[in-house]
């Protein structure tokens, strides 16, 4: 056997390379829907029949991606994603904050996707929640164990609990569509404006977390690697969007709102299922692949590493590739920082989530930017559109910094309004805390009312007042 057939068997077919670097995108099934409806949840049920047609919005957000990456595939197959597509269209810098941006968000990733797999578990069984952080630490060891190994046995390891969780979603949303629907319940409230709509699409794009790792790590695929990494993609786009859509129709079917206690695929699960074995199949299918989505971040970071070492902008230690077709140093790094971010957090998920929003669209807009500079003056009039219509979507959900050096909050933020929005029609939206109790509300700051005053007082915008309250 050559050489480079030898080589070949530690990368990736099309299966192996869902199982192994698109395991961050399933699992976002799990709570990229209930995104959607706890936002919408604000309007009653009114707002809760918007859930379909958000998460049809949502699905066509990804289907752009979807083809854009299998674009940037062909253009850049020594992987990289957004930083090689920067590097070479768009400059030094626009390149370094691509790959900044990519790198948090493969660390996030696996920090969070160890902790939601425990918060799963330690649920199940609440005996282990003072163990959390090292239950944490112990799924962490095992993914790193398995990675050492070559990204191909990462494949093979994970290949099974993919299938099952996708054949349980699948079986979920057939068996639930054919069940006899509940009657509708009467609207309790039909108050749904376009800035709720917005908020739920905004909310519920976190189901397209994971969608650049396969163009990140292209070299890992077997020969034909273009080809193979493009199917893999189309494969993880169509899977990806029958499940966001089936759990959708399946919300609007039986009515679903939140409920404390459990979780919106928890219920659905149990309209379509009952609360026999096979609930208790797709609960478990869901927690092990929470726990194994880190595995996207171990398949693309590595990779990432690889050609910023080549670039010199990181040790070149990280280009070197041992004898599974592993970078060692990437999956090491990778490992430690996300155990860091674990004990720092307490291997609390609620903890470590918001820092999703740092960076989430970022990659999105700057490959599709580049490629829109690849295809320009070549005449491929139809690719510029595609890549140019992404380059839009995902830059419309923008993340403005207002800088407060007094600590006061109102005023900035109406001049801010004033700035930006002058001439249009303006709705703020305030989250805010409500407790459980009053004399609770003497232990919080009062910034949502601060906000609001002033809002009224220096702008005409239209101010609502979200308040999310807390249970005792």
């Amino acid at each position: 056997m050559s050489s480079v057939s030898a080589g070949d068997r530690h990368r990736l077919t099309v299966l192996g390379g869902l199982a192994a670097l698109s395991l961050d995108a399933m699992a976002s099934v799990a709570y990229g829907p209930e995104a959607v409806v706890l936002v919408l949840a604000a309007a009653g049920s009114a707002g809760l029949g918007y859930a379909l047609p958000v998460t049809a919005a949502i699905a066509l957000l990804l289907a752009v991606l979807t083809l854009s990456y299998r674009q940037v595939i062909a253009a850049f197959p020594d992987g990289g994603g957004a930083y090689a597509v920067a590097k070479a269209r768009l400059g030094r810098r626009a390149s370094l904050v691509a790959a900044a941006s990519l790198v948090v968000d493969y660390v996030l990733n696996v920090a969070v996707s160890v902790a939601a797999g425990v918060a799963a578990l330690t649920a199940a069984f609440p005996a282990l929640l003072p163990y959390t952080v090292e239950l944490c630490l112990g799924v962490l060891a095992a993914i790193t164990a398995v990675n050492l190994r070559g990204v191909a046995h990462s494949a093979r390891a994970f290949m099974l609990p993919t299938a099952v969780f996708v054949g349980s979603v699948g079986v979920v949303v057939v068996l639930g569509l054919l069940r006899s629907a509940p009657p509708s319940p009467p609207s309790l409230s039909g108050s749904v404006g376009p800035l709720l709509l917005l908020k739920a699409f905004a909310n519920g794009c976190a189901a397209l977390t994971g969608v650049e790792a396969i163009a990140n790590a292209v070299p890992s695929f077997r020969a034909p690697a273009v080809r193979r990494a493009q199917r893999t993609e189309v494969a993880l786009g169509a899977l990806l969007a029958a499940m966001l859509l089936g759990i959708a129709a399946l919300i609007a079917r039986y009515h679903i709102h939140p409920q404390p206690g459990t979780t919106v695929l928890a219920q659905i699960t149990e309209r379509a299922l009952g609360h026999g074995a096979g609930f208790y199949v797709v609960q478990v299918a869901t927690t092990v692949l929470l726990a194994l989505a880190a595995n996207t971040s171990f398949g693309g970071l590595p990779v990432l590493a690889r050609l910023l070492a080549t670039d010199h902008f990181l040790p070149h230690v990280f280009a070197l590739r041992a004898d599974r077709q592993v970078y060692r140093y990437g999956v090491l790094v990778l490992a430690g920082a996300s155990a860091l971010l674990l004990v720092a957090a307490g291997g609390s998920m609620n903890a470590l989530v918001p820092l999703f929003a740092i960076g989430v669209f970022i990659g999105f807009t700057i490959a599709q930017v580049g490629m829109v500079r690849h295809w320009r003056g070549r005449g491929h009039r139809a690719r510029l559109v595609l890549n140019a219509t992404g380059a839009v979507l995902t830059a419309t959900v923008p993340l403005a910094l207002v800088d407060a050096p007094h600590r006061d909050l109102g005023r900035p933020i109406a001049t801010f309004v004033n700035a930006h929005c002058a001439g249009r029609r303006t709705f703020a939206l305030i989250a805010e805390i409500e407790p459980a109790h009053p004399w609770e509300r003497l232990l919080r700051n009062h910034r949502g009312a601060v906000i609001d005053r002033a809002l009224r007082r220096h702008t005409t915008a239209i101010v609502c007042r979200m308040r999310f309250r807390l249970s005792s």
